[in-house]
């Protein structure tokens, strides 16, 4: 009986250590299924009360009641199964399109989509035509300086070498 004293503890201990992995998996599912869908949605929408519209698994905004009512029930959505898109549908028909964290690629808001894109392809554009102005202006600025030194008298170039011999012997 003494050598079974041993063994039972350990066989419990065995048990209570391998009990998370038992248990936990749809629950740590559940929460980063809701994390990802809180990540989609925005805090604060709509209220006067709190309108700080911070990502609604990341509002840090203090006394802000809207996140945890928000929290609350998009983990009961979650528990039910439901969709992304159903869950996503219900928060937009309570608080509006305004709960969304970017906008739906459709519609008007495919310009909020596309706009970057153009901007990003404007500015290079932009720093071609600028750098092919800039290779081909120094060759004619040294044409324009060297005419420009033909037209200076021999007597004011002799004085100015004269002036800078002076100024750099001091």
């Amino acid at each position: 009986m003494t050598r079974r004293g041993p063994l039972v503890a350990i066989a419990a201990l065995s048990a209570l250590a391998t009990l998370p992995v038992w248990i936990s998996p749809a629950g740590a599912q559940q929460t980063d299924r809701a994390k990802q869908i809180g990540g989609k949605l925005v805090c604060g929408v709509g209220t006067s009360v709190c309108n700080c519209r911070q990502i609604l698994t990341q509002c840090n905004h203090v006394g802000c009641m809207n996140s945890s009512a928000m929290l609350k029930t998009l983990d009961q959505k979650v528990a039910k199964g439901d969709s992304e898109e159903a869950i996503l549908q219900a928060f937009i028909l309570e608080f509006g399109r305004e709960v969304l964290a970017e906008p739906p690629k459709s519609g008007f808001n495919m310009i909020a989509w596309l706009m970057p894109s153009f901007y990003l392809l404007g500015g290079m554009v932009l720093v071609v035509l600028v750098i092919s102005r800039w290779r081909k202006r120094p060759a004619a600025e040294s044409a324009g300086a060297a005419r420009a030194a033909s037209q200076l008298s021999p007597e004011f170039l002799e004085r100015a070498r004269a002036e800078a011999a002076r100024q750099t012997e001091d």
